[in-house]
C-alpha cells in the first residue's frame, strides 16, 4: 500500500512571502507591513527583520493588536529583555521589581506624563545599557505626543574630522535621572566635582562602536547630566555643548505620528528619540519593553 503525505498548512503561522520592507524617505526607519506580530515568525523572516534593523535603526510595524504577554513573545525573537540592578533604576522602577511590560501613559499607573521629552537614549547610565525597546501603542492623541528618532551615526559621520579625533577616546558618564537628592539642580553637565555620588556611575565611550554592525556611534543624549572622565569641567562642559547643538539638526533625525497599532521597535545604542508634549485631556497609551544590551565599547 502507497501512503501519500499531504502537508498541513497552518493558517495561524505568518509567511515570509507576504511580508514587505519598505525604507522611509528619512534619515533612518523602515515601515514592516504584511506581518502580524501576535503569530509565530518564520526563521527567515527574523533574519529579514534583523538585518532591516541594523540597516535602518528603527522598524514601523502597522495595524498590529496583541497582549502584553504577545508583545513580550515578540521581542524575545530579538534577545533578551532588560532587567535594571536595584542600584541602577530605570523607568517604573521598585527595589526588587521592575515590571517588564511598562505603560507609557498619562492614565493611573502610567509614566512620562503629558510633557515634552527631550532626545535621549534609555539606560544609558547602567553598566549594560539596553540593545533597543518596543513601543506598541493601544490609544493615541488626535494632535501631539509625537516620537522622533535620530540617527547617531549619520550625527557621528557628520563631524569634521579634527572633532572626530578630538573625541575618539574619551569616555563619558550619564548620570541616573532617577536617583537625586531633593535639593540637586537639574543641569547638563556636571562641572562640580566635589559634589558626592548619590548612585554608581559607568564611564562608556563618547564613540561607540554598533556590536552588530560596527557603524560609528556619537552615544550622547541631549540634556541627561553628562561628565567626561579626565576632562576640565569647563573644557569638557564647552564641548558637550558643541556637539548637543550639532546633534539637534533635522537631516538626522524621523518624526513618527502615531496609529492605533503601531509597534515600533528602535535600536537604542544607535539612535535618540523624543517626544512631542499633548493636551493633557486626550489618552495617549502605549507599552514599552525594552531588550538587555552589552558593555559598550
Amino acid at each position: 500500500m502507497t501512503t501519500t503525505f499531504s502537508p498541513t498548512i497552518h493558517s495561524d503561522r505568518n509567511t515570509d512571502q507576504s511580508v514587505k520592507i519598505t525604507p522611509l524617505d528619512a534619515p533612518l526607519g523602515a515601515v514592516v507591513t504584511g506581518l502580524d506580530v501576535s503569530k509565530p515568525l518564520e526563521p527567515a523572516t527574523i533574519l529579514r527583520l534583523k538585518q532591516a534593523h541594523r540597516n535602518y535603526h528603527i522598524l514601523i510595524f502597522k495595524n498590529q493588536k496583541l497582549t502584553d504577554e504577545q508583545l513580550k513573545n515578540f521581542a524575545y525573537y530579538f534577545g533578551d529583555l532588560f532587567v535594571p540592578l536595584d542600584e541602577t533604576p530605570v523607568l517604573a522602577s521598585k527595589v526588587g521589581v521592575t515590571p517588564v511590560v511598562i505603560p507609557v501613559a498619562n492614565i493611573e499607573g502610567g509614566f512620562t506624563g503629558t510633557g515634552e521629552l527631550s532626545f535621549h537614549a534609555d539606560h544609558h547610565w547602567t553598566p549594560y545599557p539596553s540593545s533597543g525597546s518596543f513601543l506598541y501603542a493601544e490609544e493615541v492623541t488626535t494632535k501631539g505626543g509625537e516620537t522622533t528618532w535620530l540617527n547617531l551615526n549619520l550625527a557621528y559621520e557628520a563631524l569634521d574630522d579634527a572633532t572626530k579625533e578630538r573625541i575618539q577616546d574619551l569616555q563619558l558618564i550619564t548620570y541616573n535621572p532617577f536617583v537625586r537628592t531633593p535639593d540637586s539642580p537639574r543641569r547638563s553637565y556636571r562641572t562640580d566635582t566635589s559634589t558626592p555620588l548619590v548612585a554608581p556611575v559607568f564611564p562608556h565611550p563618547l564613540v561607540r562602536t554598533h556590536p552588530e554592525s560596527g557603524l560609528k556611534i556619537l552615544s550622547l543624549g541631549y540634556e541627561t547630566e553628562v561628565s567626561l572622565v579626565g576632562v576640565d569641567p569647563e573644557e569638557g562642559s564647552a564641548l558637550i555643548s558643541q556637539l548637543r547643538q550639532h546633534l539637534n539638526q533635522p537631516k538626522f533625525y524621523y518624526e513618527h505620528k502615531w496609529s492605533v497599532g503601531d509597534i515600533v521597535y528602535w535600536d537604542n545604542q544607535s539612535t535618540l528619540h523624543r517626544r512631542n508634549a499633548f493636551d493633557p485631556s486626550e489618552r495617549r497609551v502605549l507599552k514599552r519593553i525594552s531588550l538587555a544590551g552589552s558593555r559598550p565599547f
